[in-house]
């Protein structure tokens, strides 16, 4: 069992028709878009619980529930090659993110968010070495992780190769390659961002088709990682939607 935290999250969730199995509300939280929230899943048919606030402060792990906390099963990865499949049925170029032992659950999160907002088919994350689908990453993304399927893999460098062979592109995203405005990134396409810490790992790096970078004139070396993911992102859709 798993909760979902946060006004907008539950919000998304309702309207998205993920399997509830109750709300926990506060005696205290009755106005703005939580009576927004209760009629919703009145409608549903959802069961709420009002609790003490207390209650719910002890079941948060995000410490941000803003009165609300849903209990749900546990998050369903999808399939990436069911995923591309569906795409190209749909007659759309595939725009897969690939996450490189992203640890940190707000930059998880902030990336699902901007993937949403830009159109992304699908966010790859690894088994291993990664942060998984929690309520911290679901607040973060303000509920966009019921939208942008999420899929786990075994092996990136596998899911790599799968890819191209799918006739997708991959671009990694480090500091060695061409400014990321001057590269070509219409098409199908794979976006490897690396993590927090290390950056993208040299065997993925390698089996990667080119290499993008972003100038930088301070004095710090490099942006967090959902900021260059978020910049990247906003380029590759920037690309799909004027041609360039």
């Amino acid at each position: 069992m798993a909760i979902i935290e946060g006004r907008n999250p539950v919000i998304e969730a309702i309207k998205n028709d993920r399997h509830i199995e109750k709300l926990l509300i506060s005696n205290s939280s009755k106005e703005g878009s939580i009576k927004k929230i209760i009629a919703m899943a009145k409608e549903k048919k959802i069961v709420i619980q009002y609790v003490d606030r207390h209650k719910l402060d002890e079941m948060s792990t995000s410490h941000a529930h803003q009165g609300v906390i849903a209990t749900i099963s546990d998050y369903i990865y999808k399939d990436i090659e069911e995923v591309v499949r569906e795409v190209k049925e749909k007659g759309e170029d595939p725009f897969i993110i690939i996450l490189d032992e992203i640890t940190d659950p707000h930059n998880l999160g902030s990336i699902i968010r901007t993937a949403d907002a830009v159109g992304a088919h699908a966010v790859v994350i690894p088994k291993r070495r990664s942060v998984d689908i929690t309520p911290v990453v679901a607040k973060a993304s303000a509920g966009a992780v019921e939208y942008v399927p999420v899929c786990k893999v075994t092996n990136i460098v596998n899911t790599i190769k799968m890819l191209k062979e799918e006739g997708l592109w991959i671009a990694a995203a480090d500091m060695d390659g061409e400014v990321f405005y001057k590269q070509d990134l219409t098409g199908p396409l794979g976006l490897v961002v690396g993590s927090e810490g290390f950056g993208i790992s040299r065997l993925v790096k390698q089996n990667c088709d080119f290499v993008v970078s972003m100038p930088m004139v301070g004095n710090v070396t490099s942006l967090n990682a959902s900021v260059a993911g978020g910049i990247l992102l906003y380029e590759v859709f920037r690309q799909r939607t004027s041609g360039k």
